[in-house]
């Protein structure tokens, strides 16, 4: 099932095409995908370049076209003689501050085609690297598998654009051996996480396909201001309030609670960047 699958269905539960997701997950990835409905949807842009963290596993000994076991395997050898210090020190040099080459197999436009048509047109892809931040790459289990095989069970927690896969490849190559990952699963996205999320075989047996309301979710996403009735007017009409001095965009909230609009402030005022509700609301 792919992230677009899953959007299709809550359509039709929520009964409106308004619907969209805050980062796509791969078809063989499980987890966190946060959703959006309605003009919810409009808050979806400050979720793009959130942290996630993920559970997964790396498969030692065996390269793959993908990176992931989706893919051809394309070489290996046997990982019998890697040591866990081994395994330690390779993710180390993937963690902080890193330049990663995304998966050849990836979503990454090049020249206005995806990365991912291109390979499987059978075209050679070569994307540059790319900065990302890994913060915690941690080793759970290590378990040697028949066939020279080792499996690393690893947390991730990372910034957006970072490729699992990659840090799987990377690992296999520095070693030698080869690696790809054979499973993957989010377990947040910025302040949400799995412990809250629905199944959406739930959502089929009537949950409430939208939980948290557009203020509750812009809480849990950006800094907050209220403002009294007079001012949620102005804004209502798209108009500009005093500055407070604030960097970056936070929400705005009206004297009863209810998000009105995510602002920025330049030369002085707070200009609204989106309006979610109307002045006569």
């Amino acid at each position: 099932m792919t992230s677009h699958d899953v959007v299709a269905r809550l359509r039709r539960l929520a009964g409106t095409r308004r619907v969209g997701h805050a980062g796509t997950l791969d078809p063989m990835a499980t987890g966190v995908l946060v959703l959006a409905v309605g003009r919810a949807t409009r808050l979806l842009t400050y979720l793009t370049g959130a942290d996630k963290e993920y559970h997964a596993t790396i498969r030692l000994g065996v390269s793959t076209v993908t990176d992931d076991a989706e893919g051809e395997p394309t070489g290996g050898a046997s990982a019998d003689a890697v040591t866990e210090a081994q395994v330690r020190a390779g993710l180390a040099a993937q963690t902080g501050a890193i330049q990663q080459v995304p998966s050849a197999v990836s979503a990454i436009k090049i020249n206005g085609q995806r990365a991912y048509k291109r390979v499987r047109d059978g075209a050679e892809v070569s994307l540059p690297p790319r900065p990302v931040t890994v913060y915690r790459l941690d080793v759970d289990a290590l378990r040697r598998e028949p066939g020279g095989l080792l499996d690393v069970d690893v947390r991730v927690a990372c910034s957006s654009g970072t490729y699992v896969r990659a840090i799987a490849r990377d690992l296999g190559a520095g070693l030698g051996v080869g690696g790809h990952l054979t499973a993957l699963r989010r377990t947040r996205v910025a302040d949400f996480t799995l412990a809250e999320a629905v199944t959406l075989d739930a959502l089929l047996d009537g949950a409430d396909p939208v939980p948290l309301s557009p203020a509750a979710a812009a809480a849990r996403i950006l800094p907050g201001r209220t403002v009294d009735a007079e001012a949620a007017r102005v804004l209502g009409h798209g108009g500009s309030l005093p500055a407070e001095g604030r960097t970056g965009p936070y929400a705005v909230y009206g004297p009863d609670g209810a998000l009105l609009a995510v602002a920025a402030e330049r030369d002085g005022r707070a200009r609204p960047q989106i309006v979610l509700a109307t002045a006569g609301r």
